[in-house]
């Protein structure tokens, strides 16, 4: 789901599937790519008794529950969450774990904010909008430099 502020101010909410219209008529689809080769990510399970805790990044609050992952990815650190992790990632050595599934992607028109599993993601324009299942589920914003550096089209 993505939230998106309006000249109103207020959030419009939007569910996207393949397609995403919003109030401006405006059409977007996403494109699969795939991670560039050896872009590796030091990661850790917080698999300890623990509630899981709150921390701010990316313009929101992010939750991190007992089971999810803890990532360095160059320099970035934040937490992803289990069952997307144990999906999309496959451990290379002990700590050392590389992307394995495909993203679908798209530039940001506008301005906004998209749920993650995590909390929120603010982006702007000309941020990609990511999504780790072709149904547009499961989403978050990378800044377009970012993007580029870790991320190829994968042909299709």
């Amino acid at each position: 789901m993505i939230r998106k502020q309006v000249e109103s101010g207020r959030p419009d909410i939007v569910t996207c599937l393949k397609t995403c219209t919003f109030r401006t008529g405006e059409s977007s689809t996403v494109r699969q790519y795939r991670r560039k080769e050896r872009t590796f990510v030091t990661a850790v399970r917080l698999d300890l008794n623990t509630d899981g805790f709150t921390y701010l990044k990316w313009g929101g609050t992010q939750r991190c529950k007992r089971g999810d992952w803890l990532v360095n990815n160059q320099g970035d650190v934040y937490t992803i969450d289990a069952e997307t992790f144990e999906r999309t990632y496959q451990m290379v050595s002990p700590g050392l774990y590389e992307k394995v599934a495909p993203v679908w992607a798209e530039v940001a028109a506008e301005p906004g904010t998209i749920q993650t599993k995590e909390g929120s993601t603010a982006y702007l324009a000309g941020d990609y909008i990511v999504f780790n299942t072709p149904d547009r589920n499961d989403g978050y914003a990378m800044k377009a430099e970012t993007f580029r550096q870790l991320y190829e089209s994968s042909g299709q």
